[in-house]
């Protein structure tokens, strides 16, 4: 446990950064699946190269981001003396919404297999709909780590 308090800083900084790459692509990837519907027909040049971006995405950015986002977010929260599990109740609706945005997050990767496929169903407005939960779930957590407001 002590390598947890003497890295403390920097795990933090890493958990940041790590959250920072994770909601790039939870932003990006519903955008690009609206695209993918709107734009692009099944069987197009302009599917083929959405698929690809959407892999990629997906395979190099969001995938590894959560799971360091994860990993230092768990460093955290062994760190002795860090959160008052008794007293704070904070930190429970910020993990509340970690676990929202990792549904949202493997929801995301289950679409992106129904176009890799061309089975995709669901409407641009479902994913502008989706595009707006790791958001709200952003903002709460950030009221939630910041403001602490209970």
């Amino acid at each position: 446990m002590d390598i947890l308090i003497t890295g403390y800083f920097w795990i933090k900084a890493l958990h940041v950064i790590s959250v920072i790459s994770w909601m790039a692509g939870m932003l990006y990837l519903p955008r690009l699946f609206v695209y993918h519907v709107e734009k692009a027909p099944v069987g197009s040049d302009a599917s083929e190269m959405l698929k690809v971006m959407e892999g990629k995405l997906l395979r190099i950015i969001m995938n590894p981001a959560m799971i360091a986002t994860w990993v230092f977010g768990l460093c955290l929260l062994f760190t002795p003396g860090n959160i008052d599990w008794g007293g704070d109740i904070w930190i429970y609706v910020k993990l509340a919404m970690v676990l929202v945005m990792t549904w949202a997050h493997h929801w995301l990767a289950l679409r992106r297999k129904d176009f890799l496929t061309d089975l995709n169903t669901r409407s641009a407005r479902t994913y502008r709909m989706m595009n707006e939960v790791p958001t709200v779930a952003m903002i709460i957590i950030v009221i939630m780590v910041i403001v602490k407001p209970f």
